[in-house]
């Protein structure tokens, strides 16, 4: 009984720490807007650590019935689909069906109790990142063309918290958590029941800390590029546990050969080609808990060879001091990132858009799904953004395209994440809090 009442006493005063921490942590807030913090040279101030990190994460709530975002002037939305399990990832076929994975991490092998870990999954259920994976990959067909899918099948089950998803060459390739699949696809298949091959390992392991894994071919068939996040914030948990991490990695198909393309890409996903430049882009998530305004996150395009700078420097070589030991000849050579796309907005998608249902100005130019701050006082992203491009480089401040994610009570309706252009035109946005598909096309 006594033990009972130790263990009862214990949680209480946990408890009290935690609810004390979030008030404590309220104090801290930007001096400068989130606008700030984008474009080619964004506003960087001195880092403003805390003891106890700034949590201002919206609750989730979901859509009530007949709401939905805010989208700009000229364009209308609506739900191409609904009632979906927590959707992150989308890629649309040649056929115009819509692949979207409804993923979420793995579960976690017991690795003890800590303070920390307990806090960040009261903040993590609160926004409602803590749902089971529903491991699948369902598939999606308008067919009568109306923008609502009325058919859905389970496309491929049973995998491992999937999350990108390319077709190259009649493959579909499917990067789990923990490695790239192929799976053989014929024109018009609504769903795949052969087991898959395994193409290659990721790092995913007992850490595994940023778990999506995205996937692209290269234009010609012969190489995939696979993101990689840090199993870390700025590499606490030892630069060993950080191999092939926080990179977007090569896989040449013939051999099967893995090998560093890219590193310093703190948690990369979002990956594209660029229409004009042809140049492989990806968003990245920047670091936490150096304050409100910093970092900002990016989209950059993507070097072979080239160091980006995590965990020792950010956006070029402004270094980190919290990482030990310091490494100045790597933040020596840094690349500084193309575009800043605000302090903790959670860019996690990037496409750029070939289609002809929009205006002539959003040609090859890039939207980018902004799943939201956490870290940062007031919240950025949650929305949708445009950049746009010129001859193959951002020329110009971003644009809100979807909007209104965040309700009158402060509750998080819904959380965009990935992003993509239909078959005839149309942005899909992918809303894992929400649980829909949004369209949006040309209000005429």
């Amino acid at each position: 009984m006594r033990r009972v009442l130790v263990s009862i006493a214990a949680l209480f005063l946990l408890l009290l720490l935690v609810g004390t921490a979030l008030v404590l942590v309220s104090r801290e807030q930007a001096t400068l807007t989130a606008e700030q913090g984008y474009g080619t040279k964004p506003q960087l101030p001195e880092p403003n650590p805390t003891l106890i990190p700034t949590v201002n994460v919206a609750e989730a709530s979901g859509w009530s019935p007949g709401e939905k975002p805010t989208v700009a002037d000229g364009f209308t939305v609506g739900a191409f689909a609904a009632d979906l399990d927590h959707p992150r990832w989308l890629h649309v076929l040649p056929n115009g069906d819509v692949l979207v994975a409804e993923t979420n991490k793995p579960a976690k092998e017991d690795a003890g109790f800590s303070l920390r870990g307990f806090a960040i999954g009261l903040v993590m259920s609160r926004a409602g990142a803590e749902v089971p994976s529903a491991n699948r990959i369902t598939l999606l067909r308008d067919a009568d063309g109306d923008g609502v899918a009325e058919i859905r099948s389970a496309f491929l089950e049973n995998l491992n918290s999937p999350f990108g998803m390319t077709l190259s060459k009649g493959v579909l390739y499917v990067a789990n958590t923990d490695a790239v699949m192929a799976f053989d696809y014929r024109d018009g298949d609504t769903a795949i029941a052969t087991e898959g091959r395994k193409i290659a390992d990721l790092p995913a392991g007992p850490i595994n800390h940023h778990w999506t894994k995205d996937v692209i071919a290269n234009p010609a068939g012969t190489k995939l590029y696979a993101t990689v996040g840090s199993n870390s914030n700025v590499g606490e948990n030892g630069i060993e546990a950080e191999a092939n991490r926080a990179a977007v990695l090569e896989i040449d198909l013939a051999s099967q050969d893995v090998r560093l393309f890219a590193s310093g890409l703190r948690n990369p996903n979002g990956l594209s080609w660029q229409p004009e430049s042809g140049a492989l882009w990806v968003a990245v998530n920047e670091r936490d808990e150096i304050g409100s305004d910093l970092v900002p996150d990016y989209m950059t395009s993507v070097k072979d060879g080239g160091f980006y700078g995590w965990p020792y420097s950010y956006f070029g070589t402004h270094v980190d001091a919290r990482v030990e030991p310091q490494r100045p000849d790597l933040v020596e050579k840094a690349i500084v990132p193309d575009y800043a796309l605000g302090p903790h907005t959670a860019s996690l998608g990037l496409t750029f858009y070939t289609g002809g249902l929009f205006e002539a100005q959003y040609r090859n130019g890039a939207f980018v799904g902004q799943h939201g701050s956490w870290n940062r006082r007031p919240r950025s992203g949650y929305k949708v953004i445009f950049v746009p491009f010129a001859n193959g480089q951002p020329s110009g401040p971003p644009k809100d395209i979807l909007t209104g994610f965040i309700g009158g009570d402060d509750k998080a309706r819904g959380r965009p994440v990935g992003v993509a252009v239909d078959r005839q035109g149309a942005l899909l946005v992918a809303d894992d809090v929400g649980n829909v598909i949004w369209r949006v096309s040309p209000a005429n």
